[in-house]
Parts: structure tokens; C-alpha cells; sequence
């Protein structure tokens, strides 16, 4: 949602003593002020929750330039691999001044805060609902401190303090905190809810309060709590310093470093696939997988003596350890989509270009592949997609892991056979399937 956020303008009053905001997130990018909710009158009056620079979240309600609640979390929150869920149970007229504020996350309540201001007063009108309160979703006002990551299944109840456990519950099997989807709630006046399995801003809470996008594209996404798919780690960027966006699944490579990036989930078993769209190409572009993170400047993915890492050439090459173990396939250049899909049982790598298989390979018989060295026996032990360059060139890539998108432009027309996971350019191998985690327990 960066650059982008979501607004109404309220005309009625509700409840500005109760209320509820429950959603589930997911950041793309760390550090610097990222508004998640903000129900906004002016600079002197809000009330907001956002994370801090220092990736902490925080609670702030404010009155003519004063704090009412300043909660600041001793937690910091830097997994961009993972959905969050985040509730504010609002009651101000609760007995206890430390309850009419509770912030839950992934379904525990926060109670160690670095700053805990409470001063809020029995029955205080917070303006919550008023209407000349609106609500933004994803920034401060409109045009300031984006929230950067993704967002599903916003709720915003009037009039009503709803407990995380309505709109969540722990899995019996795995004790992970999973959601619910279909909550049984009382919005009030002005409640919504929205984000719900897309990405509509039309109200499904039955209230008609429908929000509406200010600015930037807001992209679907088949990533979601129930199933989180693989994007680009912003974590694994040291040596690379790759600029990421669009959700992680968009780098632009610099100048200055010759290496790779690789993704927020790996395989040790199992067979996958995934797409890199190339926007700017760069000389010596390298996409494929690695078995372990690259750990210099000059660390090519597959070329600089990387034993553990497998890269398609823009040269129509294959590298694994300095040496180019294949020869002889398709050239790529701007424009031209990539396929990529490896094989962790029978431990072969395949690759593709504009839905043509190199080698005249067949992915979903196994042959025209090349091998590769058993996931158990690489570093990290695991193979993850990698993609970045070795000439210094300014390259610039959009990778599709399943969402059905290159940065913000859907596929022109889905393939087949993803197993019901994952949308791709074309067609997924039989036995293949996006990088996700329903993926990865199939």
C-alpha cells in the first residue's frame, strides 16, 4: 500500500466512547513511520496506530496537542515473511483506566510497553466516531507516513468493544493464531468492513460505509493469512542493496555490487515455480535459486564459485560453481518473462522463457533438466528463488511467486495447473506449485 491509502467521510455520529479496529498486515518494508489506522480531525486531535522507525507499533491519542494514551511497545515487529493481526479494543467507560485502550496481536494482549501514557478519564468522548472524525487507512491524513506492506479483512466497529477472539482463534493442531473470516459482529454507524478475500474498499458489513483509494494502485493479492506466499527477503539485502517494492516482489539492482537476492521461504522438498518479468535488463543477469545467501559484493549467483547456487543467464547460459554448465538456450532481454521451476525430489533445475522450456525440457516428466545438488546437502539446506546480476549494470525485475501480478499489472492471461495455489503467466509443470505455505505441505 505504499503511497496509497484509504479514506471516508464520515456525516453521521456514533459511539466516541466504544469501538473496535481489528485487521491482519503484512510489511514489506522496515523503519520509518508507517501509519496502519489513523481516525483523523486535525494535527492537535487523532487517534492512531502505527509502527515507529524503530519498527516498535505504537497506540496515540491525542487532545489539543496533549496525549490522552501514548503506548509504545517494547516488541518489535521486523518479520516481513508474516501476517500480523492487530486489534484496539476501545472502552472508555470501562472501571479500569488501563482497559479502555487494549492492543492485542496475533491474539495475546501487548502489556509490555518502553512508554505507557494513560491519563484517558472515565466516559471519555475520544471522537472516535464523530463526523468530523474520518477514518484513513494506511497513512496519517492523506498524504503522509504510508503504511508499506499489504492489508486484508479491515474491520472498524461503532460503538462496540469486540475482544481479538472474535475475529481470530488458535488452531487446535498447530497452535497458530489463524483468522476468522466471517466474524460476527455489530458495526454500528459507522463500522465497515472491507479488504475482505480482494481488494474492494466496498463495505461487506452490511452498513454501506464504503472507503475509497487516495492515490498510488491498490493491487490484489493471493497472499493471505491462511497461505502466505514467498516474496523477496528485505532482510538478505546486505551485500546486495537491491532497492525493493511492490511488495517485495519488485528489486531494482545498482551500480555498485554484483550480487543476488533471494526469497523469504525456501524448500527442502517438494517441486516449484515461479516467473521474473524483466522491466530493465541488465548485463549478466542472473535468476534462479541458491542454497545459501550470497556473502560478498562480488558474489554472483552460480558464477563466483557459488556451488550452491543455479542461474539462467540473459546470454542463454546456466551457472553453478563458476562455470557455465549449460550453454546454447534461449537469450531474454526487457519485456521477456522467465520461468523457473526446480525439482527437490529428483533434484533438478529447469528454465524457460516466454512459456517455452529450455532444452526442450519437460518439467512434469523430468527430463531436459538440470542437475543439481540435493537441498540436504547445501548450506542453508534449503533452495530458495534468487534473482540479481554480476555486472554492476542497473537492472530492474518483477517477480510473480503466485500472486498473479508483475508489480501492479496482472498476468495477461493464467496458466494451469498451480494446484489451486498460485495465479502464473503460464502453464505450472504437473507436480509444481507457487513457493508458498500451503505449497510446502502439499
Amino acid at each position: 500500500m505504499a503511497n496509497t491509502h484509504l479514506t471516508r467521510t464520515q456525516s453521521n455520529t456514533g459511539s466516541e466512547t466504544k469501538g473496535t479496529f481489528s485487521a491482519w498486515i503484512k510489511r514489506s518494508k522496515l523503519g520509518g513511520l508507517q501509519k496502519i489506522f489513523t481516525s483523523y480531525q486535525g494535527n492537535s486531535e487523532f487517534f492512531v496506530i502505527d509502527f515507529q522507525s524503530s519498527n516498535k507499533l505504537q497506540l496515540n491519542l491525542q487532545f489539543g496537542g496533549s496525549d490522552s494514551l501514548l503506548l509504545l511497545t517494547t516488541k518489535v515487529f521486523r518479520d516481513t515473511s508474516a501476517w500480523y493481526h492487530i486489534v484496539i479494543t476501545i472502552d472508555s467507560t470501562d472501571s479500569t483506566q488501563a482497559d479502555r485502550v487494549k492492543l492485542y496481536v496475533n491474539g495475546v494482549r501487548e502489556t509490555a510497553f518502553d512508554t505507557n501514557t494513560n491519563t484517558i478519564s472515565s466516559s471519555l468522548n475520544m471522537r472516535i466516531n464523530s463526523s468530523s472524525q474520518n477514518p484513513f487507512i494506511g497513512s496519517f491524513s492523506g498524504s503522509s507516513e504510508y503504511f508499506d506492506g499489504v492489508m486484508t479483512h479491515i474491520h472498524w466497529v461503532d460503538g462496540t468493544a469486540y475482544q481479538a477472539s472474535t475475529f481470530g482463534s488458535t488452531d487446535s493442531t498447530t497452535g497458530e493464531w489463524k483468522i476468522n473470516t466471517s466474524p460476527s459482529v455489530t458495526y454500528g454507524t459507522n463500522g465497515f468492513f472491507i479488504l475482505k478475500d480482494g481488494n474492494s474498499v466496498t463495505d461487506q458489513s452490511g452498513q454501506s460505509n464504503n472507503l475509497t483509494v487516495g492515490g498510488g494502485t491498490l493491487t490484489k493479492t493471493e497472499d493471505n493469512p491462511s497461505n502466505v506466499f514467498a516474496t523477496l527477503n528485505p532482510l538478505d539485502n546486505f551485500y546486495a542493496n537491491h532497492t525493493f517494492s511492490k511488495g517485495n516482489n519488485s528489486i531494482t539492482t545498482p551500480t555498485s555490487t554484483y550480487s543476488y537476492n533471494t526469497s523469504t521461504l525456501a524448500a527442502s522438498a517438494g517441486k516449484f515455480y515461479y516467473e521474473v518479468k524483466v522491466v530493465t535488463l541488465a548485463v549478466d543477469t542472473t535468476i534462479g535459486i541458491a542454497g545459501n545467501t550470497s556473502t560478498g559484493t562480488t558474489y554472483w549467483l552460480g558464477v563466483s564459485g557459488n556451488v550452491y547456487g543455479y542461474s539462467y543467464t540473459q546470454a542463454g547460459s546456466i551457472y553453478n560453481n563458476g562455470s557455465a554448465v549449460a550453454t546454447g538456450y534461449a537469450t531474454y532481454t526487457a519485456g521477456d518473462i522467465i520461468s523457473i521451476a526446480f525439482d527437490l525430489t529428483n533434484n533438478k533445475f529447469y528454465s524457460g522463457k516466454n512459456g517455452t522450456w529450455n532444452n526442450s525440457a519437460n518439467p512434469s516428466s523430468g527430463t531436459g533438466g538440470i542437475s543439481i545438488t540435493a537441498a540436504s546437502s547445501t548450506t542453508m539446506g534449503a533452495y530458495s528463488p534468487a534473482v540479481g546480476e554480476w555486472s554492476g549494470d542497473a537492472g530492474a525485475y518483477d517477480i510473480n511467486f503466485g500472486n498473479g501480478y508483475f508489480g501492479t499489472t496482472a498476468v495477461s492471461s493464467a496458466g494451469s495447473n498451480a494446484s489451486g495455489i498460485g495465479i502464473f503467466e503460464y502453464d505450472v509443470p504437473t507436480g509444481y506449485t507457487a513457493l508458498s505455505t500451503k505449497g510446502l505441505n502439499l
